[in-house]
């Protein structure tokens, strides 16, 4: 048997420190050889939960499979690792010291018989790699990473090159430099649309996971409940309440802001996922155009009539607004914005065109809202695999679905934005594999000063009335 020990001290919470390490995917972020690691059992960490963690070490790649045998909330945690080349036994203590959590880490490793000759080469190797996942756990704890810099905007490139950034091989490339998220997100109250399946499904178990409290959006009373038994049995989040609303309706939209303004519930994050791409030209019940209805007018009906619940968050409040790397192709002009005519109807165009005009809305917001502590930004997902893009585009996705991301990979930025410590301090970007990005492509794309004025007085027409809220309003 080897024994490897190694003590450290961060600047968090015990019960915080504790849950992050309880949850023992974060390894993936942490630990230096850990390459994938997932939960094989449902609900929260506990007693008997299972999980794979995929490793590369210098004799190779070697899948552990982690049960843990012992937890003590907030104090002790003990996981049972087994493996083609070894067992090994991870006894992890916290102890509070003043407004420091102190963490003592021991690794007891078993090696077959005929290895055991070899464990003092072996030794000093899985000291350096212990020293070096310890080192990554206090870093990812102590959540002291710089603010994306708008700077680092990742240009791209050449138009083939950019496209490959949206692909799967995209996320993987740049997730090699990614830090850690470990920022605690229970206590904190995520209105997430458009969560039956895709991306905000996805988005929605990620942050259950977190602990976050979940309200969320979806038109099928039937499909809602599914996803609220699914989401509460897979993550033991049972902070998970749903509303039913078809927002691309004015008046259900409203409705909807209503019932959450009525609960005086502040609202940490605000993510704007609904969506759907319409390849006929079709006007709502109301008489708007539904492109333009449910990924424009939609969210920006609904996050104004929120923004109380915005402002009463205690330690400020997030919007992300899901848009897509289409509007590249489009500039901002009142003229198309609003598709009048079936005739050449493009619905990836109409599409493309209101996602650029919500990120214009982005920046605007993220401007005038600064002062109130409310950030604001915006995300594509690159090309992701949903069910959305199978239905509406089903040659592009015959074509592509090779190099297409899962939900949770196109998804993942959108949990970025909404959870990590450094996504907090930079308002009015859009982001791409938690990277800034270029709002334009092309100086054709790039509309004036009169085509942003003429887009606001446009959409005045569809702001909410104002509506007090209970003054008992808390995060």
């Amino acid at each position: 048997m080897t024994t490897l020990r190694e003590t450290i001290c961060v600047k968090r919470p015990i019960d915080e420190a504790f849950a992050y390490v309880a949850d023992f995917t974060t390894t993936a972020e942490w630990d230096s050889t850990a390459v994938e690691a997932v939960q094989t059992t449902p609900g929260k960490p506990g007693k008997g939960t299972g999980f794979l963690v995929s490793c590369a070490l210098p004799i190779g790649s070697v899948d552990l499979r982690y049960t843990i045998t012992r937890f003590q909330p907030p104090s002790h945690i003990v996981l049972r690792g087994r493996g083609r080349f070894f067992d090994v036994e991870d006894t992890i203590t916290f102890t509070e010291q003043g407004d420091q959590t102190q963490i003592d880490y021991q690794a007891e490793f078993t090696f077959p018989s005929a290895v055991n000759p070899l464990t003092g080469l072996i030794k000093p190797g899985l000291e350096r790699m212990g020293r070096k996942s310890v080192a990554g756990l206090q870093a990812a704890l102590d959540d002291n990473f710089p603010a994306p810099d708008e700077k680092d905007r990742r240009s791209g490139g050449p138009g083939l090159t950019r496209l490959a950034h949206f692909t799967r091989y995209g996320y993987w490339r740049a997730s090699k430099s990614w830090n850690p998220i470990s920022a605690d997100l229970r206590g904190k109250h995520a209105v997430i649309t458009g969560t039956s399946s895709g991306l905000g499904y996805a988005c929605a178990h990620d942050l259950a996971r977190r602990g976050a409290e979940l309200t969320l959006v979806m038109r099928n009373p039937t499909r809602a409940r599914e996803v609220r038994k699914e989401l509460i049995e897979q993550t033991g989040n049972r902070k998970i309440t749903v509303e039913i609303a078809d927002l691309s309706l004015l008046a259900e939209v409203d409705a909807l802001a209503h019932r959450l303004l009525a609960s005086g519930k502040a609202v940490d994050i605000l993510i704007n996922n609904a969506g759907a791409l319409f390849n006929s030209l079709e006007k709502t019940g109301e008489g708007i155009e539904r492109s333009v209805a449910l990924l424009l007018i939609s969210p920006y009906r609904l996050t104004l009539a929120l923004k109380p619940l915005l402002v009463a968050a205690k330690r400020g409040a997030r919007v992300i607004n899901v848009v897509s790397g289409g509007m590249y192709s489009q500039k901002l002009s009142m003229k198309n914005l609003v598709a009048t005519s079936a005739e050449g109807f493009s619905g990836s165009a109409a599409y493309a065109r209101a996602k650029r005009a919500l990120m214009i809305v982005t920046r605007r917001w993220a401007g005038d809202w600064k002062r109130e502590g409310i950030v604001v930004n915006a995300m594509h997902p690159g090309w992701a695999d949903t069910p959305g893009v199978e239905t509406s585009l089903p040659r592009f996705h015959s074509l592509t679905r090779f190099a297409l991301r899962s939900p949770a990979e196109g998804a993942d930025t959108i949990v970025w934005l909404a959870a990590a410590t450094e996504a907090g301090k930079v308002s009015g970007e859009l982001f791409l594999d938690r990277q800034p990005q270029p709002l334009y492509l092309m100086k054709s794309t790039r509309e004036s000063d009169q085509d942003r004025r003429e887009l606001f007085r446009y959409l005045q027409d569809y702001a909410p009335e104002p509506v007090e809220i209970p003054t008992a309003a808390a995060s």
